[in-house]
């Protein structure tokens, strides 16, 4: 397995298990609310069920965007090794990785810091079709792209 295809893995697995992570919190609520409203009456059972549904539905807002996050990575194809940058390049500028998929935590795989950053980001939209030698400037730091994966 390649480095990029180490680090697309954890990303993925990283998403998957905050996908679980949040079906669990709503399913433990929708547990909750169905219990509470079998043993409880009066404005106080109305003012957990109200907030418990507000926990529910802040739960899957984020549920929906870890989802469209798994969606950006699925369309990633971490074998492909191309000239240019493109979404899922491993790029190396100043000697930082920087994977070019979603705004993620910082990694460390085989001893080396990963950034996964946006397209989008400042940082991103400079490096996105861009290739090895190209030099541009952010806030004053120059980059140079060193390697594309």
């Amino acid at each position: 397995m390649t480095f990029k295809q180490k680090i697309y893995d954890y990303y993925c697995r990283l998403v998957e298990d905050r996908i679980d992570a949040f079906r669990d919190m709503i399913s433990a609520l929708t547990e909750d609310s169905k219990n509470d409203a079998k043993g409880s009456a009066g404005d106080k059972h109305e003012t957990a069920l109200a907030m418990m549904h507000l926990e529910q539905e802040k739960f899957n807002t984020k549920l929906r965007e870890v989802l469209e996050q798994k969606a950006v990575l699925d369309k990633i194809d971490a074998s492909v090794i191309a000239k240019t940058i493109v979404l899922g390049s491993l790029v190396k500028a100043n000697g930082i990785y920087l994977y070019l998929s979603l705004a993620l935590p910082k990694i460390t795989i085989d001893g080396i810091n990963v950034i996964a950053l946006s397209p989008q980001s400042p940082l991103g939209s400079k490096l996105m079709g861009n290739s090895v030698g190209f030099t541009f400037e952010i806030n004053g730091t120059k980059y140079l792209i060193e390697s594309v994966e």
